[in-house]
C-alpha cells in the first residue's frame, strides 16, 4: 500500500504528539466546570416537580463540550471512557452535593432543590440556563 504525502505527515504527527488520555480530561477545567453545571441542573430537575430541564440547551452544551474535547485531541472513546468512569462520576456527585449544600439546599430534597433551582434561574446562571420553571 502506497502512502501519500498527507498520510505520511499525519503518521509523523501522530508519532510526535502523544495521544490525549481519558485521565487527562480530568485536568480540563473549563470542560469539567460545564459538566459540573450540568450535574447540578440534572439533580435539581430530577428532584423538583416545578422545574423542567431545557433539553435542547443541555444537549447543545454536551455536544459543544464533546466537540471541544475532540478539538483538544481526545478521541470519542477517551471522552466516553471519562464520562462513564465510576470514580469520576463519584467525584462529580461529591462536588455537586458540596455545591448544593453550600447554597443552603439538601441533595435529594425536592423543596430545597426547587428553591435552589429558582435561585439559579433568577440569577441567569449557567446552571439556571439549563432549567425552566413550569
Amino acid at each position: 500500500m502506497r502512502m501519500t504525502g498527507t498520510g505520511l505527515a499525519a503518521l509523523a504527527v501522530a508519532a510526535i504528539v502523544p495521544a490525549a488520555s481519558a485521565a487527562s480530561l480530568s485536568q480540563e477545567t473549563d470542560i469539567n466546570t460545564a459538566l459540573f453545571e450540568i450535574a447540578v441542573a440534572n439533580e435539581i430537575r430530577k428532584e423538583c416537580d416545578s422545574i423542567s430541564p431545557r433539553i435542547f440547551t443541555a444537549i447543545g452544551r454536551m455536544n459543544a463540550l464533546k466537540s471541544e474535547a475532540r478539538r483538544r485531541g481526545y478521541s470519542d472513546a477517551e471522552i466516553d471512557a471519562y464520562v462513564n468512569d465510576k470514580a469520576e462520576k463519584q467525584k462529580m456527585r461529591a462536588r455537586r452535593n458540596e455545591y448544593i449544600r453550600a447554597q443552603g439546599a439538601v441533595p435529594d430534597d425536592g423543596p430545597s432543590l426547587c428553591a435552589l433551582g429558582e435561585s439559579e434561574i433568577s440569577k441567569q446562571s449557567p446552571i439556571g440556563a439549563l432549567l425552566v420553571a413550569r
